[in-house]
């Protein structure tokens, strides 16, 4: 299994000259299965564009080229590379484009089309020659066929949200991005007049016991992709419900499950390479980590499992 980042940031695309080091593309990774000739992407965001002029480039040569796609959820940063994945524009591509739903009225399909209408963009979803089939996700496990199996995770987020983990051959691959910590939504201060102190209770037990699910979800991963767009001063100063975990929290999750990697991911747009250096430096040496290796994922990265 190969994984290659060809997009890290969150939020917003941030091209510029303080962005070279890690890339300004927003969320888009690339998995490839060498001995089966399967092609998995994970999210659509500004980095698939290159991933497409890639696979133009050096695959459309053997043949039609297919791929799975595997939304993690459909807001903007993660959905917007679509209209500029060149390959869905060739009768030559056959897609398959998995994704969670937040409507029960609104397909995958329909939810993408939003973005490929005469309004917003001059091609219509109707008008792509690719083959394209849309499969609406519900957490649960699929086999993919090729010996690739796949297990989903509801994650927190402000809207449906999936975390991926695959296996194949003894290798777990898994990713935990747009999310954050489950926390007490319920009053918790005695002293105010909406305090019930049962279900203050209630509220911290299932904090507690969904927390521990996504632990096990990615328990004993040979790698982990972890949401980690603030750190932890950042995240208690207004970003809270913003739907982001923290860098130490990320850290230390990975910890208690066995992960043997973390790639921490999902960078702010504000985060220049130098700050990013400055984190790496304090989060990732061997004194402050608590995985074998904790590093910050880079565009163009490529990691073998």
């Amino acid at each position: 299994m190969q994984i290659k980042f060809w997009g890290v940031r969150g939020s917003i695309p941030c091209p510029g000259y303080d962005t070279i080091k890690y890339g300004g593309n927003t969320p888009c990774i690339e998995l490839y299965f060498k001995e089966a000739d399967r092609l998995i992407i994970i999210d659509a965001g500004s980095g698939i564009r290159d991933l497409g002029n890639y696979m133009i480039a050096h695959d459309l040569q053997k043949g039609r080229i297919r791929a799975d796609i595997f939304l993690t959820h459909t807001h903007i940063d993660h959905i917007l590379g679509f209209p500029f994945f060149a390959p869905i524009y060739l009768p030559a591509t056959k897609l398959k484009v998995y994704g969670p739903v937040t409507y029960e009225n609104k397909s995958l399909k329909e939810v993408l089309e939003g973005q490929l209408t005469y309004r917003y963009f001059p091609v219509r979803l109707t008008e792509l020659a690719a083959d394209i089939e849309y499969i609406n996700l519900q957490e649960g496990r699929l086999n993919l066929g090729d010996d690739i199996k796949l297990t989903t995770k509801y994650l927190n987020h402000p809207i449906l949200c999936f975390g991926y983990r695959f296996e194949y051959r003894s290798k777990i691959f898994c990713t935990i991005y747009d999310t954050e910590p489950f926390r007490n939504i319920f009053c918790t201060d005695p002293e105010n007049p909406l305090y019930d102190k049962a279900m203050a209770m209630e509220g911290n037990l299932t904090a507690r016991e969904e927390n521990k699910r996504v632990e096990e979800f990615f328990a004993g991963a040979d790698l982990l992709v972890y949401d980690a767009q603030y750190d932890q001063k950042e995240y208690d100063t207004g970003k809270i419900g913003w739907g982001h975990t923290p860098i130490e929290y990320a850290i230390k999750a990975a910890g208690r499950s066995g992960v043997k990697r973390l790639s921490l991911f999902h960078h702010d747009p504000m985060r220049t390479d130098e700050h990013l250096d400055f984190l790496s430096d304090k989060f990732c040496c061997p004194e402050n980590r608590e995985t074998a290796e904790v590093f910050f994922a880079r565009e163009g990265m490529t990691i073998k499992l």
